[in-house]
């Protein structure tokens, strides 16, 4: 497994099944692109929510331009997505650059 840090780990069509579909607990993938702004917004987000929830969840971030196959097989049809993966099974889908107490709620409904 990819080692956290307390920052989002970057996963790729090659290493999504292992760190993310494999993975015991709660995953949040950040399905993003360099060219998208709200992608950019979401980014900081992203890295805060890796920081304070160190070794409860796992934050990861896949580039959709470079990872097209994991893209297409969960639908991805606009970015920002963010996937919650429970236990490596998908659960719920935030799409586009949502506050930061909307991420945690969510975080905290799918941790029960």
């Amino acid at each position: 497994m990819a080692e956290q840090n307390g920052k989002p780990i970057t996963v790729t069509d090659s290493t999504f099944g292992k760190e993310i579909e494999e993975a015991p607990g709660l995953a949040l993938v950040d399905f993003w692109a360099a060219w998208c702004g709200p992608c950019r917004i979401v980014a900081p987000v992203m890295e805060q929510l890796a920081g304070e929830y160190q070794g409860k969840i796992k934050v990861a971030k896949l580039d959709v331009d470079a990872n097209q196959q994991t893209a297409f097989r969960y639908n991805i049809r606009s970015i920002p997505s963010i996937l919650f993966f429970k236990d490596g099974k998908h659960v719920d889908t935030v799409v586009g650059a949502v506050p930061k107490p909307h991420l945690e709620r969510k975080i905290q409904e799918h941790l029960r």
